[in-house]
């Protein structure tokens, strides 16, 4: 049974940086995608962030880029966001998803539809 449990969420002022972290377990092959999700009271989820794993092809959302940045440490099996010059628009219960399929990693890494596994979430809330 695959398991990703999110930590490192928080509450800081505009400005700072937070790193989520995710870990994995439990999938009996490599993910084709993992990505990072959010989403604020009222609103649609959104995707934040992905990386491709075999070849650690990036994508991120134009309302982060340049100031998030995802990365994979495979001997932790353990996924990570890091997020810098935080935005109180940036408050939001953050997922850590992962996705087995090639075809939909490659097609739309930043939409739900490829994403097989999702963990609990984690509160990232920025004030002003």
């Amino acid at each position: 049974q695959v398991q990703l449990v999110e930590s490192g969420g928080g509450s800081l002022q505009a400005g700072g940086s937070l790193r989520l972290s995710c870990a994995a377990s439990g999938y009996p092959y490599s993910a084709a995608c993992m990505g990072w999700f959010r989403q604020a009271p009222g609103k649609e989820r959104e995707g934040v962030a992905a990386i491709y794993t075999g070849l650690g092809t990036t994508y991120y959302a134009d309302s982060v880029k340049g100031r998030f940045s995802i990365s994979r440490d495979n001997a932790k099996n353990t996924l990570y966001l890091e997020m810098n010059s935080l935005k109180p628009e940036d408050t939001a219960m953050y997922y850590c998803a992962l996705s087995l399929s090639l075809t939909g990693c490659t097609r739309a890494p930043l939409t739900d539809t490829p994403y097989n596994y999702w963990g609990q979430g984690t509160q990232v809330t920025i004030s002003s």
